[in-house]
């Protein structure tokens, strides 16, 4: 099958019928460039040549048509573009496709699969600051919310006694569990599927917990969170976009913890707090 682009041009007025029509036509998503084009994709030139003919067609409408062939993609690779090596502090996250880059401290290879967290969500990558940030090598962690894997494993690189990750979706586990063995740390990682809420307060003590989730689901599992904290233990918040955190925050408190730390990422804010 040979798509084809179709830049359309007319004038600004019919801009929006046009693109309209364009996307009752072909039943997808129209492009609009910040120069005014309207950018459809036909499937074959015959396809390209009806819709021409529709345009040129229409009512009391002046258009322009500038027809190319789109180039043959890949889609289950083209994702991969513009993904590269994230460096957190002391941890490098690398994409499973790439070489290993030069560097001293722990590289996390990860391939997300089905599961979330790649580090490449500005939620991910605000929780893996700071557990960067906060986490020493002996303490015990526990993720809610574990999708990919990625905070976990991140934890057993930085030296975690044992990582335990929690996840209700059950495609999660099977990827995480691959991406602790293509980082060596199965030996001190443990993968659960079930409601958090259920598994938090019997998977603890933790020095660290995690919950990259949204924000009603963090405010809902604070007593678990809480009672799965050892004594001094942190509790690392994300999922949550920057305009939420004046919600959150009195939520925290009322819970009796006190802010530590903050990072805001691409708009998602993270958060990291300890028991009064």
């Amino acid at each position: 099958m040979s798509w084809l682009t179709l830049e359309v041009r007319t004038a600004p007025e019919a801009r929006e019928r046009v693109g309209a029509w364009l996307v009752e036509q072909t039943g997808q998503a129209v492009e609009e460039r910040t120069d005014g084009a309207l950018v459809a994709f036909a499937e074959s030139a015959g396809d390209a040549d009806r819709l021409e003919a529709g345009l040129r067609a229409l009512p009391g409408t002046a258009v322009s048509v500038a027809r190319a062939p789109l180039a043959e993609v890949d889609w289950t690779t083209k994702w991969r573009d513009g993904i590269g090596p994230r460096t957190f502090g002391r941890l490098v996250v690398l994409p499973s496709w790439l070489d290993r880059p030069p560097h001293d401290g722990p590289v996390l290879v990860l391939d997300p699969e089905s599961a979330f967290g790649s580090g490449e969500h500005g939620s991910t990558r605000a929780a893996l600051t700071l557990l960067e940030r906060h986490f020493l090598p002996g303490m015990r962690f526990l993720d809610l919310g574990s999708g990919s894997g990625i905070l976990t494993i991140a934890a057993a690189l930085l030296g975690a006694r044992h990582a335990i990750g929690i996840d209700v979706d059950s495609e999660a586990t099977p990827v995480a569990e691959r991406n602790a063995a293509r980082n060596g740390v199965t030996d001190r990682v443990l993968f659960l599927e079930n409601d958090a809420a259920i598994l938090a307060p019997v998977s603890g003590p933790a020095e660290v917990v995690c919950s990259n989730i949204l924000r009603v689901v963090n405010v809902a599992l604070l007593p678990e969170i809480r009672g799965a904290l050892a004594p001094g233990g942190l509790a690392i918040f994300s999922g949550m976009e920057e305009a939420e955190a004046p919600l959150f925050r009195p939520e925290l408190t009322a819970a009796g913890f006190t802010v530590v730390d903050e990072v805001v990422d691409a708009g998602w804010w993270g958060v990291a707090a300890r028991v009064a």
